[in-house]
């Protein structure tokens, strides 16, 4: 039987530091499980479910500088490793018996379909993950400000960021063991406290097109499920 759920419709912003699990690098095979099986659990609630992953696990743009490699290049570089991640989570999804889509801001046919708006639309409401890879596509953006473009694009009715922090903190929570955690916030009060949640680009999207985002640990098991149906997790910005 189906509980009750709060969203029909949802953008799951997922770091790709995190399928490190305990490595220092590349993709945890536990935590990738982990990850699809949370995702399966949401899909079975009726919900429809896109989903953006970065690329940090395996190379990140703000590298190349250190080893002289030019801004442009090194942001091409970054948006190749997402689609790494992003494959890797498809083929988890569908090991599990769930039909997916991997739709890529980059020409490149033999992976990934090219992102097409509608077409993504179509695929969600036809009861398939669309996962969206490369990015914007574009050099000097990040995967958080393709998680709230595309949030919008496809009508999400809200951007959940999965982290490894249960929400947003007064500061950072692995340094300040006095930090305190915020259960809700307005747009306003982020900018005013100069709360790290987005980058700027990123949250100033959601609020100009009123798109709420929860900030919520995404390695607690049935965490995804327990935001989608409306229970007290995380952090709430509204």
């Amino acid at each position: 039987m189906k509980t009750s759920i709060k969203y029909k419709r949802v953008l799951l912003k997922l770091s790709g530091e995190a399928l490190m699990g305990e490595q220092n690098y590349g993709i945890d095979a536990n935590r990738l499980e982990q990850y699809a099986l949370e995702i399966k659990r949401a899909a079975a609630e009726g919900i429809e479910i896109a989903i953006v992953i970065g690329g940090g696990n395996i190379f990140r743009g703000i590298q190349a500088a250190s080893v002289g490699i030019d801004k442009v290049q090194g942001d091409y570089m970054g948006m190749l490793a997402t689609v790494i991640n992003a494959m890797a989570l498809q083929s988890a999804l569908e090991k599990m018996g769930l039909y997916t889509r991997l739709m890529s801001s980059m020409k490149m046919e033999q992976v990934c379909e090219p992102y097409v708006r509608r077409r993504a639309i179509r695929h969600l409401e036809k009861g398939r993950i669309v996962i969206f890879g490369a990015g914007l596509g574009s050099p000097y953006f990040t995967t958080d400000s393709a998680a709230s473009l595309r949030a919008i694009e496809i009508g999400a009715d809200v951007v959940l960021k999965g982290t490894r922090v249960d929400g947003v903190y007064t500061s950072d929570p692995e340094k300040d063991p006095l930090a305190t955690k915020y259960t809700n916030l307005t747009f306003q009060e982020v900018f005013a406290r100069n709360l790290n949640v987005m980058d700027m680009t990123a949250f100033t999207l959601c609020q100009e097109n009123a798109l709420p985002i929860i900030v919520f640990d995404m390695n607690v098991p049935d965490n995804l499920r327990r935001v989608l149906t409306g229970q007290e997790v995380g952090t709430l910005i509204y």
